[in-house]
């Protein structure tokens, strides 16, 4: 009943729902000889895959804080993160992740797709459905880049910073085998965040101009099925 544990419990129900709303259509689709979806399918696959997205990145950000107080504040730690405050950071990452989700996804269902509609890609995300828009999408790209700096850049900045002074406190202990503990706490926390964030960012922030959508799919399944998968045995390493 610790706050980490809380917070991986969250992680866990985010990852599961995260994969749900794109591999079973994806795999169902592998199977079939004329792959479809309808406008409202796609639109809501793809808000609750970037709503889920969105929650995980600030879900890490609250896991990082919380190895801060353990690690740094560790008299202070029950105080820091008594249960009101867990709960509350934990209803603060989903509706900033859904918020992100709507914000999105009405930016960019309200392109105009009147040429081709096929999607050369496995489920409905950013990338791929820019290029299909026959409008212009420099304000759906405007209004996707301010979204992804305002969630993924805020939760990244506090992510660091809580790092900074983790990495501080650990410097100031002087036994070598407890420098090991205290970083072995963060192991994999810190694996999961760059696995994550270093797929999703290159994903959703790379130049337009050096699109490829052969790359484009490789990442998306890496960050959208692939990382979702290792969490747990990530998690389970340190059993």
């Amino acid at each position: 009943h610790s706050p980490m544990y809380f917070f991986l419990g969250n992680l866990s129900f985010v990852d599961i729902s995260y994969t749900s709303s794109v591999a079973p259509k994806m795999l169902c689709d592998f199977f079939k000889e004329r792959k479809t979806i309808s406008f409202v399918g796609c639109a809501a696959q793809f808000f609750f895959f970037v709503g889920m997205g969105g929650t995980e990145c600030c879900l890490l950000a609250a896991m990082a804080y919380d190895r801060y107080a353990a690690i740094s504040n560790p008299l202070l730690y029950t105080a820091l993160m008594s249960p009101t405050t867990c709960v509350g950071m934990a209803i603060t990452a989903y509706t900033g992740g859904f918020l992100t989700g709507l914000v999105q996804t009405s930016s960019i269902f309200q392109l105009h797709f009147c040429g081709s509609r096929v999607m050369n890609h496995f489920f409905c995300d950013l990338p791929p459905l820019l290029v299909l828009s026959c409008s212009s999408t420099f304000l759906s790209q405007v209004v996707n880049f301010l979204v992804v700096c305002a969630v993924g850049g805020t939760s990244a900045l506090v992510v660091l910073v809580s790092y900074g002074y983790i990495i501080a406190a650990v410097m100031n202990i002087h036994s070598t085998q407890g420098r090991m503990k205290a970083f072995n706490t963060c192991a994999s926390h810190m694996t999961t965040v760059i696995l994550f964030y270093g797929s999703g960012l290159f994903s959703y922030l790379h130049s337009s101009a050096g699109y490829s959508r052969d790359q484009d799919k490789v990442v998306s399944i890496f960050y959208g099925v692939v990382i979702p998968m290792l969490n747990p045995i990530i998690y389970s390493l340190r059993n």
